[in-house]
């Protein structure tokens, strides 16, 4: 889970990290109300969007008063930065810039270790100085087990050549951020620019930070979330625990295993290229290995609530997950929507239970269901009956 600039502003607050007074603002006359609260000579105006390169799209303006600032933000809110529209900025106050740093500690995945990167070359993108400057970017190896201590921050500022008379203070926040790091289970801590001020005070100017997500179950993130982005229907998958993504097609997929969902992704796409409308899969939906009839309920009941889906595509191959159980949750979901079901659905079974499964769905005999015995043939059936409703 990526956050945005305040909230990794607060995150290095807490952890002590040095950082610049910001206060979030969602219309021009609370960023008004930000700047004249902040009671700086200078505020800067910040987009926060969770992607980079916003002060060349101009989403960061400096401005000298409350009404200059809420002036500027007129500009920014609204603002289409690579895909991510401004809704909120942050009001922060301004900094006496003498030098800009750069500095990042990451997720090795190949390595299975962390790595610090470290540059005076502050200001620029990562890979503009990896690029242009690879002599000045420090890689620093960091061991899991120890995180960045003391030690691992000396030997950083110090190969990164630092000023000696700044290298303690530059040290000691690195190992905040390294802290900031491994406490919040994150796959990225990144600060550009870090900076030294006039007085000679090194601050995190700026911050990204992702978190990973497995790591959940040990925080409670539930006030980091953003859901400004994301489509309903994966939202309330996120919900009912199902592993779900919606697509731009008309032919809802529900298989068990995520490598038989892709291959029925692909079959249903080779059935209907050919038909009018060339029907296409309107999602991803794996109802995993040991699913029950109420996943498979659940799942059903969201593709169903699909406005852009004309028919459901059921593949499953029973092994953990009975085709019985699977069977069991198609008649349950149906008798549970009722007169809401009103698109068809072609299942497939194999495998485990299958003929009872069979059985279940022929004995209840709904008028919406289908069996068909073969892959190919089921996604061929779905595919014309989304071609005919299309």
């Amino acid at each position: 889970m990526d956050l945005f600039e305040y909230q990794a502003r607060d995150l290095f607050e807490a952890a002590g990290v040095p950082v610049l007074p910001g206060i979030i603002a969602d219309a021009p006359e609370e960023v008004a109300e930000a700047a004249e609260k902040l009671g700086t000579p200078v505020v800067v105006v910040k987009a926060q969007v969770k992607v980079g390169g916003r002060g060349k799209a101009g989403g960061v303006k400096v401005a000298k008063s409350p009404e200059e600032a809420a002036e500027v933000s007129k500009n920014i809110f609204g603002l289409d930065i690579k895909g991510h529209t401004v809704r909120r900025v942050m009001v922060a106050a301004g900094a006496d810039i003498a030098e800009e740093y750069y500095f990042s500690v990451l997720l090795d995945r190949a390595e299975r270790r962390y790595l610090a990167m470290c540059s005076l070359a502050g200001g620029m993108d990562i890979e503009t100085i990896a690029s242009e400057h690879p002599e000045q970017l420090v890689r620093f190896p960091i061991d899991p087990l120890t995180g960045l201590d003391e030690t691992a921050a000396a030997a950083i500022v110090e190969q990164a050549g630092f000023a000696e008379a700044d290298r303690a203070e530059v040290a000691r926040v690195l190992v905040l951020l390294g802290k900031v790091y491994t406490d919040n289970d994150a796959t990225l801590v990144e600060v550009n620019p870090l900076v030294k001020t006039g007085d000679g005070t090194i601050i995190a100017l700026d911050g990204k930070v992702s978190l990973d997500n497995n790591a959940s179950f040990r925080h409670d993130w539930s006030a980091l979330v953003d859901n400004s982005r994301t489509d309903p229907l994966e939202q309330k998958a996120q919900e009912l625990g199902l592993n779900y993504v919606k697509l731009d097609g008309d032919v809802g997929v529900i298989g068990n295993g995520a490598g038989l969902v892709m291959s029925t992704l692909d079959v249903v796409a080779q059935a209907g290229s050919g038909l009018p409308g060339s029907p296409k899969p309107a999602n991803f939906l794996d109802i995993g290995g040991g699913a029950s009839a109420q996943v498979m309920a659940d799942g059903l009941g969201l593709i169903l609530s699909d406005q852009a889906v004309k028919v459901v595509f059921v593949n499953v191959f029973g092994g953990i997950t009975a085709c019985s159980e699977v069977a069991a949750g198609i008649v349950g979901a149906l008798g549970l929507l009722g007169d809401q079901a009103t698109k068809p659905i072609v299942v497939r079974l194999d495998g485990n239970a299958v003929e009872e499964g069979r059985h279940i769905l022929a004995e209840a005999a709904h008028p919406l269901v289908t069996i068909v015995d073969t892959m190919d043939g089921a996604a061929a059936k779905a595919a014309e009956l989304a071609s005919a409703a299309a």
